[in-house]
């Protein structure tokens, strides 16, 4: 699995782009409504300034004790993240992802962002290659006796 390409992790995506200059809690409200777990900080949807997780919120607004209605993204979003493109592979993701202590990377050619993949995904496609192997070895079993 470590060898396979971004571009085939990248499915269905709901992106969410915001401005900087939008709130955290308008932020987490979009957040929360399309079952996402961060945005792209974006000035229109071609240049990505920052992004914005759940971590963020805990991290750096929460547990700072800052007011969610008087704070914008811009403020506490991880400015300029690292990213991945398509073609590189899930192993190179995870490499990256650990070396910056992130959970989610924007993937984008040219600076135009065309997905975020998160640790989920990769664990996600992990499990159902382990559900199909147990399917296959049900199979076997059944078919030896």
């Amino acid at each position: 699995m470590p060898h396979r390409r971004i571009q085939d992790v990248l499915r269905n995506q709901r992106l969410l782009h915001l401005e900087p200059t939008v709130t955290v809690r308008e932020a987490a409200r979009e957040m929360s409504l399309r079952h996402v777990a961060a945005v792209l900080v974006t000035e229109g949807e071609d240049r990505l300034d920052g992004i914005f997780t759940e971590r963020d919120l805990l991290d750096r607004v929460v547990v700072p004790g800052l007011d969610p209605d008087a704070t914008p993204l811009g403020k506490v979003m991880t400015a300029n993240p690292a990213t991945i493109t398509p073609s590189q592979t899930v192993g190179e993701a995870l490499q990256l992802m650990d070396a910056k202590g992130v959970r989610h990377l924007p993937v984008a050619v040219d600076g135009r962002v065309l997905g975020v993949v998160s640790m989920r995904d990769f664990v996600a496609d992990e499990v159902a290659v382990l559900d199909k192997l147990h399917e296959m070895e049900t199979q076997y079993a059944e078919h030896m006796r």
